[in-house]
């Protein structure tokens, strides 16, 4: 076969460039293993070439938007034991020119941590997940490859009944706060491969990685939470509702209500459209589902005095221990013991996330779009979860930590859209639903900016370019989900990593960039 010019150039340079990333990945390995004062850190480390490098790598992917053929992985995955595993892996990293993601124990809606455009190292966090709970002095050292489950599980247990929880997660913030709110210090290990706490990395980036994207500025090995006071048994309600029972007179309602509710009341909504009666329908339904600090016997006239509209009775309550409500909320099937919190097995569905912030209340008209949206067919598997501000969120300032969504929020909408189907039609399919979704919404939620929540990473918003980007172009999705505490963490990134090594597509810039 004859080959023309161009054919052979291309032949030639794709050829270059695999003896060229082959080398890298080779020189990076004896890098690793010649610096390591552990002789079985090889064991830790992980090419293509491993029979356990595909299990390692899909071990903690639970969006197979990402876990395709097409999607980039990785030269090398260190699964590191020890401090100083780390350290080597980041200066044989910037030795030979790859890129660090960081995968813990936490979500990652956009793959960033096990994704990246160019040649890079996945520092797979998996065995830094122990939880150690000091619960006479009300504080816990959570490393951070430990799931959100993990830690609940491990708190109860060692808090006889679960008296304790760890740091206002979820349903509680209206009570505590954020997680982030009750951070008390961290072991970071930052560019220069030093092992900082609060005290020696210094207030600035102490700020930062409380809420303002921890790998922006170094690997995060674990976090020391203050522990927050719970009852040993709550109670926990889920009624429905449809069009035909008043769903969106119910709903509209509530959120005039929800962000005045005591503290101890939490009352989420998750909408969508589920199989009617009448075979082959489907029918919009509001899930309103809570979760109450104290007995029922307080929860029924306080919920007849604040919403009535819901027509709670004492049939749709349950009191349980807090430990079973983790799985109540979570979705879990009743009867199941804790243990399941300990599952790590990733969950396999595609799926695309969005959020958005609600400071006035959206019209009936309003809501009357978003149930013509959830009957569309992309909208099979789809949900809308509103979360309830108020309480503790009002009282702490948009500068506290670097989440700025406080007091003039009443509630946080996730929108969600799961799919099985494989291939990138598909995914482009639903993806366009949501995005739909999206900018119907716009009158509807907050503007200049249309803010965002960081956790439920969203790259339609804004990227950065695949090397350097530009302070502006940074502040596209910046501002979205940092307001104005964007502009500081530019400033803390500049001071600790001012040649950008820790970087994705939604990591902060230096301010020189």
């Amino acid at each position: 076969m004859k080959l023309s010019m161009s054919s052979l150039v291309f032949a030639l340079l794709f050829s270059f460039l695999l003896e060229t990333s082959a080398s890298t990945d080779e020189n990076f390995i004896q890098c690793l293993t010649l610096h390591s004062r552990n002789d079985s850190f090889s064991k830790l480390i992980y090419t293509s070439s491993n029979s356990s490098y595909s299990s390692i790598l899909k071990s903690s992917i639970r969006n197979t938007r990402f876990s395709t053929p097409s999607t980039p992985k990785p030269q090398v995955i260190v699964t590191p034991l020890l401090v100083s595993h780390i350290q080597e892996t980041l200066n044989c990293s910037q030795k030979h020119g790859l890129q660090v993601r960081v995968r813990s124990g936490g979500h990652d809606y956009e793959g960033l941590s096990y994704a990246s455009p160019v040649p890079f190292v996945i520092l797979d966090l998996i065995n830094f997940r122990n939880i150690s709970v000091d619960v006479k002095n009300g504080f816990a050292w959570v490393q951070s490859g430990a799931t959100l489950g993990e830690l609940y599980y491990w708190i109860a247990n060692k808090s006889v009944g679960g008296h304790f929880s760890g740091g206002g997660y979820g349903t509680l913030l209206r009570k505590y706060g954020l997680a982030a709110d009750n951070v008390i210090d961290a072991h970071l290990i930052d560019v220069k491969s030093r092992f900082l706490d609060r005290k020696s990395m210094g207030e600035d980036l102490f700020w930062a990685i409380r809420g303002g994207g921890g790998a922006s500025f170094g690997v995060i090995v674990e976090w020391k939470i203050q522990l927050v006071p719970v009852p040993s048994n709550v109670t926990v309600v889920t009624v429905n509702k449809n069009l035909e029972q008043n769903a969106t007179k119910i709903l509209h309602r509530w959120q005039y209500v929800v962000d005045k509710f005591d503290t101890d009341l939490f009352i989420r909504v998750i909408l969508s459209a589920v199989c009617s009666s009448q075979k082959g329908n489907r029918m919009v339904q509001a899930s309103f589902n809570s979760l109450y600090l104290r007995g029922k016997d307080k929860l029924l006239p306080l919920m007849q005095k604040s919403f009535p509209e819901l027509g709670l009775v004492s049939e749709d309550c349950t009191e349980m221990s807090w430990i079973q409500s983790i799985l109540y909320i979570a979705g879990f099937p009743s009867g199941l013991s804790p243990d399941i919190l300990l599952n790590r097995d990733p969950s396999i569905t595609y799926f695309k996330a969005k959020s958005d912030y609600v400071k006035n209340p959206i019209p009936e008209v309003g809501l009357e779009g978003i149930w013509q949206r959830l009957l569309e067919k992309e909208a099979a598997a789809a949900l809308l979860i509103l979360s309830p501000y108020g309480g503790r969120m009002n009282e702490i300032s948009e500068s506290s930590i670097p989440f700025p969504h406080r007091a003039g929020n009443i509630y946080k909408i996730q929108h969600l859209v799961y799919w099985t189907e494989e291939g990138t039609a598909a995914s482009e399919k639903y993806i366009s639903w949501i995005r739909r979704l999206y900018d119907y919404m716009a009158p509807y939620v907050s503007k200049s900016p249309r803010e965002a929540y960081i956790n439920y990473r969203d790259l339609d918003i804004g990227t950065n370019n695949i090397s350097n980007t530009s302070h502006s172009q940074a502040s596209i999705w910046g501002t979205k989900y940092f307001k104005n505490n964007f502009e500081r963490l530019v400033q803390v990134k500049a001071l600790v990593d001012p040649a950008n090594f820790f970087r994705n597509e939604q990591s902060i810039p230096p301010v020189s960039y």
